[in-house]
């Protein structure tokens, strides 16, 4: 379940689309002015993120805008927490270094 997502995040354009939506909600234009690429691979680089689950779209109006699925984060982010740390003390041999 959690290969797409990881998958999506390990390229850095897409990594950056993140940072950049986790403040606000952006339509693809707004997106590209961050990036010397094509609108194109914009684009690509959007539906990735999409089939991962990582992004949403809503129309508004004329313009798509692009949000974090914050319930997809949520879950990469428990995976991540619950194989790098078994307990709450620190790392997973009970021993901070």
């Amino acid at each position: 379940m959690l290969n797409l997502p990881f998958k999506a995040l390990a390229d850095p354009t897409r990594r950056k689309i993140i940072l950049l939506l986790k403040d606000r909600d952006l339509t693809a234009g707004e997106i590209a002015e961050h990036f010397d690429m094509t609108k194109p691979s914009i684009s690509h680089h959007l539906n990735a993120l999409k089939q991962a689950s990582l992004v949403t779209d809503e129309r508004k109006g004329q313009n798509i805008y692009y949000s974090l699925n914050t319930t997809v984060f949520q879950e990469v982010i428990k995976w991540f927490f619950n194989t790098t740390h078994v307990n709450e003390g620190g790392l997973e041999d009970g021993k901070d270094k």
